[in-house]
């Protein structure tokens, strides 16, 4: 098989895009490369259908390796473990936008894997992935609808940059991840510093115009070297299931309008139990099985969508741009150091703030560099909240993708770590869904550290926006149902302050949506989130001036970078006796700045006067308390300071005629000594005349 090659410019770097080289076997394979970062992406599906499904089986991996940073992994087994959380939050931004693209019917077992082969700092491997996923389903006998391409884009001094380095990343205000087709936008993700909403539509358009050269070339590359696309065959149903099924419509629309959702759900169980017992016996396939709970879907989102799109009514009979009831309240938790409870409509969040020293930082092991973090935020889902029962499993997919959001939604408006150089754990568990935990979360989060003291710039909500769309006919919905969600169009989520946002996310369960869609669902957003900022202002509008009783005490200051040495001492001597006297924790920066944490103010000041008094220079004309060290025939060496003597010499010891020194001093005696020089070589003489109280 021959090698082809396409390519395009996107921002200030090149796109490549090679099939014909790597992983011929995979049902399509292609390497994207831009700069010194090259990712191999392969996309395969299996033969013959899965048995039993009624959904796409899609799987979605974003490998990270550490030889294409030059690196050897830790650990004692020095190989790559479990993704990283960049891996999987990569993952869902691949997986988000190609996951609509599939057609209906194809229940085949699918995979799209992407291979870090080389990761430089200048170009991030990531958007490479996205691109290169959609370029290898392109090439693939896979009935993949149309070409998507991924960037980056940041507002950088005022400037929009597509594609910018892990560096200009790092200086930006706004940063986007945006997905799109070559005629509309399929998702966003990204945050911000409190940005216009004005801002962020420029972005994203300003994104989108940027990656049509870059689908372009996957077109190209389709047309060189493509394989021809498999036919997706739809079963064959039955007359009966489907006049059945419509003529249930209308206890379908009376159990819709039940507005508590387990007693919606149990009545609509109960009706399609009804038709499954009338419709279906022991010699049904599962395609039949299929067809009744598709079509029987299909009559629930027909009649909430046109009820929606004809009258202006929701399920819950909510207007269009109504927010649900919404309570909250702090301080629940008595050891926690901050605690707040959330409640909107039936979706709840009880979210903690804990509070730790520099020891509690995060270290980041990251494919390009180790990095530590100040700030987690960690989200739970348990299945009793949605009133189901399933085992126990450390956090998936969704829930650190969840998580990830209401930490970039919460990140910007901390106060920096030289004001409050605490480390700050949220933690989130989410005890009721129906619709938008995540933005529970966010708001909770805001209360909770609130709560616990922290010096919030501003409080932070966070709204769900949804989308009914028929042909040219829409509905922007405002605070979304869990069922809005499922059977709506868009889950659009938008966070900020009263200023401007800074968190979205946006996914698109159709091929895209207009400029004009999202101008409207960002504006009614903005109402959305100044509703619910009102609503908190209520429990609470500002951080507590002092912190919580059980939350540790801290002080900083900062030290010589000259004596950094002598609180350390040999081996660690120093400070590790001063731990282990007062219990307290010391974090000594290279700059001298000192941090100690403690559990009571005793221990605090305690562990400050220690560090003090072995950083403490020597002044002139200043009297020390100081301990007799050594006696000589010509005086005194008496320690003023830790690890600091100075010279008290036979004639400086009193006022009168001294013919002995031990006549008048014992080693090991505390005496009262004044600084009278210090010379070029940082020798001090001392004196004990006039010093009479």
């Amino acid at each position: 098989m021959s090698t082809h090659e396409v390519r395009c410019q996107l921002g200030n770097s090149e796109i490549i895009i090679e099939t014909g080289k790597m992983a011929k076997q995979a049902g399509g394979s292609v390497i994207v490369r831009s700069g010194d970062s090259m990712v191999l992406v392969v996309a395969t599906s299996a033969a013959k259908p899965k048995n039993d499904c009624d959904f796409l089986p899609l799987t979605v991996e974003y490998l990270e390796k550490s030889f294409a940073a030059g690196k050897i992994p830790g650990g004692f087994f020095k190989r790559e473990g479990r993704p990283s959380e960049t891996a999987i939050l990569t993952s869902r931004f691949i997986d988000r936008p190609i996951r609509p693209l599939f057609p209906d019917h194809y229940y085949y077992d699918t995979q799209v894997i992407t291979t870090v082969l080389s990761a430089c700092g200048k170009n991030p491997p990531d958007m490479l992935a996205m691109i290169g996923s959609s370029a290898a389903l392109m090439q693939s006998d896979i009935p993949f609808k149309k070409p998507i391409a991924g960037c980056r884009v940041c507002r950088i001094d005022g400037k929009l940059v597509v594609n910018p380095s892990l560096e200009e990343i790092e200086c930006s205000d706004l940063e986007l991840v945006v997905a799109a087709s070559e005629d509309a936008v399929v998702m966003v993700e990204g945050g911000a510093n409190q940005a216009k909403e004005e801002d962020l539509l420029k972005a994203i358009t300003f994104a989108h115009e940027s990656l049509k050269p870059v689908i372009q070339i996957q077109k190209e590359l389709q047309a060189m070297c493509g394989k021809p696309k498999r036919e997706v065959i739809v079963p064959e149903t039955r007359a009966d299931i489907t006049e059945a099924v419509l003529s249930c419509k209308g206890q379908v629309a009376e159990a819709l309008g039940i507005k508590i959702k387990q007693d919606r759900y149990a009545r609509l169980d109960e009706i399609k139990e009804e038709l499954k017992e009338k419709l279906l016996n022991d010699e049904s396939t599962y395609a039949h099985k299929l067809q009744l709970n598709n079509e029987f879907q299909d009559v629930k989102s027909q009649l909430m969508r046109a009820t929606i799109l004809n009258e202006k009514k929701r399920i819950d009979e909510r207007g269009l741009t109504d927010i649900r009831n919404i309570s909250s309240e702090v301080k629940l938790l008595p050891r926690a150091h901050g605690s707040a409870l959330f409640t909107r409509g039936e979706t709840q969040a009880l979210v903690t703030c804990t509070l730790g020293s520099g020891d509690d930082e995060q270290i980041i092991d990251g494919l390009l560099h180790e990095y530590k973090k100040r700030f987690m935020l960690n989200y739970n889902f348990p299945a009793f909240s949605v009133g189901e029962v399933k085992p126990l499993r450390s956090p998936g997919r969704r829930e650190i993708g969840h998580g990830h959001l209401a930490e970039r939604a919460l990140t910007s408006l901390l106060p920096d770590g030289e004001s409050f150089p605490y480390t700050i754990r949220i933690v989130s568990e989410i005890l009721e869904s129906n619709g938008s935990s995540s933005m529970a979360t966010v708001c909770g989060g805001s209360l909770a550290m609130m709560d616990a003291g922290v010096p919030l710039k501003k409080a932070v909500a966070g709204i769900a926006m949804g989308l009914i769309k028929d042909d040219d006919k829409y509905a922007i919905l405002s605070d979304i149902l869990g069922d809005e969600d499922h059977l709506g169009d868009m889950d659009f989520k938008v966070t900020g302050t009263d200023e401007g946002v800074t968190a979205v996310q946006m996914d698109i369960k159709i091929e895209g949506i207009t400029t004009e869609i999202m101008e409207k669902a960002l504006m009614q957003a903005k109402e959305g989130r100044m509703h619910i900022l009102g609503k908190m202002n209520e429990t609470m509008t500002v951080a507590r001036e002092e912190l919580p009783e059980h939350a540790p005490k801290m002080k900083a200051f900062k030290i010589s970078i000259a004596k950094i040495k002598d609180v350390i001492g040999p081996g660690g001597k120093i400070i590790k006796s001063i731990v282990e006297e007062t219990g307290a924790k010391i974090n000594i920066e290279d700059d001298g700045t000192v941090k100690i944490f403690a559990s009571d103010g005793a221990s605090l000041n305690k562990a400050i006067d220690l560090v003090n008094a072995y950083s403490e220079e020597v002044k002139m004309d200043t009297i020390y308390q100081g301990t007799v060290k050594k006696i000589t025939n010509f005086g005194a060496f008496v320690e003023i300071l830790p690890k600091t003597e100075g010279l008290l010499h036979i004639s400086q010891i009193s006022n009168k005629r001294v013919e002995y020194v031990e006549d008048v001093l014992r080693e090991g005696e505390s005496v009262r000594v004044k600084v009278i020089n210090i010379d070029n070589m940082g020798k001090v003489k001392l004196t004990m005349k006039n010093l009479e109280d």
